[in-house]
């Protein structure tokens, strides 16, 4: 998982009511064995706070393509993300219905 973490994304000028550090230490400690990179900015700051879930390596080899999940903000959406992740993630397991809000294309946020 890539969490976004520049410019917008865990900016508390532009998201005052959200604990970054926090919801950073959640979403590692929720995902296990799984890899938490922060990133500078993914040039998508209109949908900040942004996260990448990755597929596994298998999942990828089966066709499985990185999630990008935008206004990640609350506890219920990070706590999604920590879920569908142990469960498999992207490509494994159903993406949970809480997180189809928060689901953008990447290509079409370039193009416009």
């Amino acid at each position: 998982m890539t969490v976004c973490r520049d410019c917008c994304c865990g900016s508390t000028d532009k998201h005052p009511d959200v604990d970054h550090d926090a919801q950073l230490a959640t979403l590692r400690a929720g995902v296990g064995r799984h890899r938490v990179r922060v990133s500078e900015c993914l040039s998508v700051c209109e949908r900040s706070n942004v996260v990448v879930v990755q597929p596994s390596p298998v999942a990828r080899r089966g066709g499985a393509r990185p999630v990008y999940l935008g206004d990640v903000l609350d506890r219920e959406a990070v706590d999604a993300v920590t879920e569908w992740l142990t469960a498999g993630g992207p490509g494994v397991a159903a993406m949970p219905d809480r997180l189809h809000a928060h689901l953008f294309d990447r290509t079409a946020a370039e193009v416009a």
